[in-house]
């Protein structure tokens, strides 16, 4: 009998191919070898860790520098993450009580693996980051090269318990078909990743480590659903209709509309001027979502207001135009995203903390000076430019931040990820331009439940119809108003969702720019009215899997 083990899906496609397993670690002998590293003292070896870590680190930003987009923004992210003072100080502890090196960065690490858990949201994502951290460093200190994902030769599939970013960023598509890991849910690193990477992704099967090894595995990255040892003749003939059907995708040009010429705003999600570029040539109307704080992760102190402009400058160029607009989100720093000059250390609990549009209640001058700069690069580059604020919570916050940007000739939204802002959706329109839903946020506030537990992907999952409720009361008020409502999270980026939220009456969906031809195809093969029937399927479901089958249903049947 073919065994089949359910994950959370996250990039759609059917792949099949041998399981290659991958275990990332330092070797026991190397560790054995090296003991306690022969250091003269606490200071030589603290200088040993030192010298690791900048190896380390700049292996990162090299990774980074040969990435774009989100891709870059996580490696550039990791590199500041192993250079953290905070971690360096617990090693520096560990040694002056009387361990050796290994294990004083073992338990330093430790350590704050046991808080970020803690902490839960956001925070608790960078557990996988400092693992693969450790694990890098360790291989330094011992002489190894850093541990890295094996692929052998021919098409696989890859499994692991979880993928470290330096991993997921580095593969090839041509050789690994798709990606099934154990842990992580469907706005992970390795999901974000693979989405930019267009690879079929599976998050969150519990028991496909142990199960995989030496087996042919069928993933079909839109149930989640990945068999062990199917059918050949009957995977294959799935497998090449994928093919087909991808290529059809591919053939899309645009624009976005559904079969009936309903126009939906197809958009780019971008981090800095090569994913801008790239997306440009694409067929979507602009950028839903530009992460101004993802080309600042590296940096010690603020850029000057010439430098933003410069850099936003940029990523505006590309898209002058009549019919598009770019949409700059203003710093998102805080939390998973600590930037120097910004964030505030030692937080409790950072995600519920202060990040972005927050920090500028003790320090307006950060918003202002970026505000500053952005108009400059408006003005220089004569593109349509939105601004939007991140982590809006309050009318009162929506109306201060609407006035500064209008002040200064541009157009002004807020981002709904607070549930609170979805359930205030009608007065924080009379305030704004537009509102656009970060689905990643939105979902793991309403259902309090953290992104990274794989036993609560379930949860985190952008299909509960809790989220979808409160997208749809979002996206009514934004037709009362006859203002725009977009969604510019993960969400986006799946081709059967973004019918259900076309559904629901939102205007424009922002995403990778490798995901916009099959959302674009998906929307041009279904009627408006289609998406209505499946929004309201998806929102009378229990669970987020009914919620996929009883859309699915509908195209089925229409």
């Amino acid at each position: 009998m073919v065994t089949t083990i359910h994950g959370t899906p996250v990039v759609p496609g059917l792949a099949l191919g041998p399981a290659r397993v991958t275990v990332s670690d330092v070797s026991p002998e190397a560790i054995s070898r090296y003991g306690d590293g022969g250091h003269a003292d606490d200071d030589q070896a603290l200088a040993a860790y030192d010298a690791a870590v900048a190896t380390v680190a700049e292996g990162f930003r090299a990774k980074a520098a040969a990435a774009d987009g989100a891709t870059a923004g996580v490696l550039t992210a990791s590199a500041g993450l192993a250079t953290d003072r905070g971690l360096r100080s617990a090693v520096r502890k560990n040694l002056r009580s009387g361990e050796t090196l290994l294990p004083a960065v073992d338990h330093a690490v430790e350590q704050f693996v046991t808080v970020f858990t803690g902490m839960g949201g956001l925070m608790a994502e960078r557990v996988t980051d400092l693992r693969d951290i450790r694990t890098r460093v360790m291989a330094r200190l011992v002489g190894e090269p850093e541990p890295g994902v094996s692929l052998g030769t021919g098409p696989v599939v890859l499994v692991a318990t979880d993928l470290a970013p330096a991993d997921t960023a580095g593969l090839d598509p041509q050789q690994v078909v798709a990606l099934v890991t154990e842990r992580g849910g469907p706005t992970s690193h390795t999901a974000i990743i693979a989405r930019q990477l267009g690879i079929p992704c599976v998050v969150g099967a519990t028991g496909i480590v142990a199960a995989a090894e030496g087996r042919t595995l069928l993933v079909d990255g839109a149930t989640g659903a990945v068999q062990l040892d199917p059918d050949a003749a009957e995977a294959a003939a799935r497998v090449q209709q994928d093919v087909t059907d991808r290529a059809a995708l591919a053939r899309w040009s645009g624009p976005g509309r559904t079969s009936d010429d309903h126009p939906v705003k197809l958009l780019a999600n971008v981090a800095d001027v090569a994913s801008a570029t790239a997306a440009a040539d694409g067929p979507v109307s602009g950028v839903g979502l530009f992460r101004t704080e993802l080309s600042f992760l590296d940096r010690e102190s603020e850029p000057s207001v010439e430098e933003q402009a410069d850099l936003y400058a940029g990523v505006l160029a590309p898209f002058h135009g009549e019919d598009r607009h770019v949409v700059v989100r203003t710093l998102d720093a805080g939390s998973d995203k600590p930037i120097a000059f910004a964030t505030h250390p030692d937080e409790e609990n950072p995600a519920l903390g202060v990040r972005g549009l927050r920090l500028s209640f003790t320090d307006h001058g950060l918003l202002d000076r970026q505000l500053d700069a952005i108009a400059d690069a408006a003005n220089r580059t004569g593109t349509s430019t939105w601004v939007m604020a991140p982590m809006v919570a309050t009318v009162d916050e929506a109306r201060d931040f609407a006035a500064a940007v209008r002040s200064r000739g541009l157009v002004a939204g807020v981002m709904v990820e607070v549930p609170s802002a979805a359930l205030l959706a009608d007065r924080m329109l009379a305030e704004v331009d537009f509102l656009s839903i970060g689905t990643n946020d939105l979902t793991q506030y309403t259902m309090a439940a953290d992104r990274m537990a794989s036993d609560l992907a379930h949860l985190t999952d952008p299909w509960q119809p809790a989220v979808l409720q409160l997208v749809a009361l979002t996206a009514a008020a934004g037709q009362r108003a006859g203002k725009p409502v977009g969604v510019c999270g993960e969400a986006a980026a799946d081709p059967l969702l973004a019918c259900v939220l076309v559904g629901l009456g939102i205007t424009s969906l922002s995403m990778a720019a490798a995901a916009v031809r099959p959302v674009g195809a998906r929307l041009a093969g279904v009627s408006l009215e289609q998406c209505r029937e499946m929004a309201n399927a998806a929102l009378a479901a229990a669970n987020p899997s009914a919620a996929r089958e009883a859309a699915l249903m509908v195209v089925a049947v229409g």
